[in-house]
């Protein structure tokens, strides 16, 4: 797997640590849907990104589609509940937000789901979590992001202007409220030379 990263001018340390959820930024979306945005909330992301290339069983996917098969452009990992998570800090990460979202979210974050975006022809298109109960339910998706930044872009369901964070270097975004149902969001692909990208997805039980 190539691995082309630039690293971050403003994160140099190998020290793998996270810092205080008190400064995240919350915007409301309409209808009920909101994110919540903390830069740099991850130090080390540029070393962390390094371990998670070489010790996560990364997988490539094939999907249906219409009357041919095609590969899933970005390669996959998935811990459940009950998984050991690829490296202490993630096990750290998921702790820190079940205890910060626990009282708004009424549940835990749960399973952890990881995608590698090894260059810009990889990508997802536009979607919202709602396989299980996200379809049904307000939830939260915590995303946190390792590597060089990519675009998470999101819109209303159904269409309208996007709106576009760059994330990457131990950025943390999450969606919450009725995101899920009445937004969506992506990784649009791109022709500028971008380098690779680790998404760290943490969903509480019963939400893909």
């Amino acid at each position: 797997m190539a691995q082309h990263l630039q690293s971050s001018l403003f994160d140099q340390s190998d020290d793998i640590r996270l810092g205080p959820l008190t400064g995240v930024r919350r915007t409301v979306l309409g209808a009920g849907a909101w994110i919540d945005l903390l830069p740099g909330w991850l130090s080390g992301a540029d070393a962390l990104f390094g371990e998670l290339v070489s010790t996560v069983p990364w997988r490539a996917e094939r999907r249906h589609m219409y009357d041919h098969e095609v590969a899933v452009p970005r390669l996959l990992a998935f811990y459940g509940a009950d998984d050991p998570l690829p490296h202490p800090v993630l096990q750290e990460a998921r702790a820190a937000l079940s205890a910060h979202y626990g009282a708004e979210l009424g549940e835990p974050f749960a399973t952890a789901g990881l995608c590698y975006y090894r260059d810009g022809r990889d990508s997802v298109a536009w979607h919202g979590d709602r396989i299980g109960r996200g379809a049904r339910e307000d939830t939260m998706v915590a995303i946190l992001s390792v590597g060089e930044p990519r675009h998470l872009a999101l819109r209303p369901r159904g269409g309208g202007a996007p709106m576009r964070l760059p994330l990457g270097h131990g950025d943390l975004v999450v969606m919450g409220g009725s995101c899920q149902r009445t937004w969506e969001h992506a990784v649009p692909k791109t022709t500028k030379d971008v380098g690779p990208r680790i998404s760290v997805q943490f969903r509480p039980r019963g939400v893909r």
